[in-house]
């Protein structure tokens, strides 16, 4: 710029100004171009990709995140242990209308009479509500509530809950479903699949009682004409009792009915894969011949912590198990907990086959936990097998970082996606672990930073690899082909062919992932 003694030469100044406002009004044309250009990009995108764009605005703000997940359909939970599904605020109610009392020194529940005054060492469980300390107590004990690293390990102090407050749940496991059906309708959830012993130990007891028969055959037959048929009735007249309770708890068919109601309801039977040989093969056996007769009980799936000395020990004596009676009753359906460990847990040939045996000799459909995959024997070429058979694996994110220390990088899941491994999301027990869907999916959009896109297809998954009876809505699921019965209809709309309704109507799966479809679609709508 040129300059007269300080002054800027006005002169020189016109041209300037001249070349500024043309910049400026080119600039704001641009301006309005771009601006009309995002306009239309936007008004072209389809409803999922708004949503998806969504959640990418709001990644870095996680109250916002967790509002738009809290919202988002979820499908279902296929891992769901219904005596760890209940919060030990409810345990306690449970506990108190039993008149159980509580140990002290241990706050285990423990059968009355109790002590008179609530200040000595076994005060009724009703205590609690009028003394904060006691009632945080047992909270305490009973979940992971407040639980630190150091004093205990996570793994034993999760395992411990549901020792302390077994008896609480007895008597009201119909008001525990009807709960983890409430907490599935708030986190939009339409299925769930339930593990639960139902019939309780008397399988179990016959087991013991017949002793063990390494003869798989004959020990059946001595089972069945033991007394087995006669526990398998009774475990149906329980799940009739227990639905009974269901559906007065949630007024379901009145006025009145809670938006659980809409929550659908199946069981795995949970075996005890703790106990002695007999009883395990007692209780498997159960769970076959229950799941033969009673379409609410849709498989079965073996419990207990995987590193106790008798799972690991007896850990391919159930596979054989299950597989003499896999050929027996090939058409129920079998989920198996395997590898829900880690590097130093146990020895490091306990982590190396777990996952394989439970597939190829369990003939598992889906893997529940799935964490040591990496220690297996030929990690890669498992994990390519899991992706050619469709094995699911069932990831429960908060379980495996409260009890094995297993979170972020060093959790499978990303490599599980990588080799196109079906996975869905899962609770595990949501109650103990102070969890819940919504925020298990917060977790992996977090941690994985997975889109909404991920997370819409991880819900999909979850009803396609559920037990749920009928044939799918997908040919692919990967790909979303419908099949051919509905490939001229669009899954989300209400107004369907004559075909395909008569095809949903025909296939209960089918028909619920249509359901989801149509929930996709009206949240999008928000977008």
């Amino acid at each position: 710029m040129n300059l007269v003694y300080g002054r800027p030469a006005v002169a020189n100044l016109r041209p300037v100004r001249g070349r500024l406002r043309q910049f400026h009004a080119s600039q704001f044309l641009l301006f309005l171009v771009l601006n009309a250009t995002l306009a239309l990009a936007q008004s072209s995108a389809t409803p999922e990709q708004r949503a998806n764009r969504y959640l990418e605005s709001v990644r870095h703000s996680p109250p916002l995140a967790l509002a738009f997940l809290r919202e988002m359909p979820k499908g279902a939970d296929l891992h769901n242990h219904l005596g760890g599904a209940i919060y030990a605020e409810d345990l306690i109610d449970f506990a108190a209308d039993d008149k159980f009392c509580l140990d002290r020194g241990s706050s285990t529940l423990m059968p009355g009479p109790c002590d008179e005054s609530c200040r000595k060492d076994k005060p009724a469980v009703e205590c609690g509500y009028h003394d904060p300390g006691l009632y945080n107590t047992m909270i305490d004990a009973w979940s992971m509530r407040n639980w630190e690293r150091g004093h205990e390990s996570g793994h034993d102090h999760f395992f411990a809950t549901f020792f302390k407050f077994d008896l609480a749940t007895r008597n009201h496991m119909g008001e525990a479903t009807a709960l983890a059906m409430e907490r599935a309708a708030a986190d939009n959830l339409q299925y769930l699949e339930l593990m639960h012993t139902v019939g309780g130990m008397q399988s179990a007891q016959l087991g013991a009682k017949l002793g063990w028969n390494s003869d798989f055959a004959s020990m059946r037959e001595k089972l069945l004409s033991g007394g087995l048929k006669d526990a398998v009735a009774a475990a149906r007249i329980e799940l009739d009792k227990e639905g009974v309770a269901i559906q007065q708890k949630l007024e379901c068919g009145t006025q009145s009915a809670l938006p659980a109601c809409d929550v659908t309801v199946r069981y795995l039977y949970q075996v005890l894969r703790g106990l002695p040989p007999e009883q395990v093969f007692a209780q498997i056996l159960t769970g076959f011949e229950l799941a033969s007769v009673d379409p609410r009980v849709v498989g079965l799936n073996l419990v207990m912590p995987e590193d106790w000395y008798v799972p690991m020990r007896d850990f391919n004596l159930h596979m054989r198990m299950l597989d003499y009676l896999h050929g027996l009753y090939p058409k129920v359906h079998i989920s198996l907990h395997a590898g829900e460990l880690a590097m130093g847990l146990v020895p490091p040939e306990g982590l190396s086959f777990h996952i394989r045996h439970s597939i190829e000799l369990g003939h598992a459909e889906r893997i529940g936990h799935g964490v040591a995959v990496m220690d297996e024997h030929n990690a890669l070429d498992l994990l390519r097998e899991m992706a050619e058979r469709k094995v699911l694996v069932e990831i429960c994110l908060t379980s495996n970082d409260v009890i094995l220390g297993v979170k972020g990088d060093q959790h499978p899941l990303p490599v599980y996606r990588r080799y196109n491994v079906p996975v869905a999301l899962a609770t595990d027990d949501e109650g103990v672990s102070r969890s819940d869907m919504t925020h298990e999916y917060l977790r992996a959009a977090e941690t994985y930073s997975l889109s909404y896109i991920d997370l819409k297809h991880m819900a999909r998954q979850s009803l396609e690899y559920s037990f749920l009876p009928g044939a799918s809505l997908w040919v692919n699921s990967q790909q979303t082909r419908l099949v051919n019965t509905c490939a001229t209809d669009r899954p989300a709309s209400s107004t369907l062919s004559a075909s395909c309704n008569r095809f949903l109507d025909a296939n209960e799966k089918a028909r619920m992932q249509g359901q989801l479809e149509q929930d996709f679609a009206a949240f999008e709508k928000k977008f």
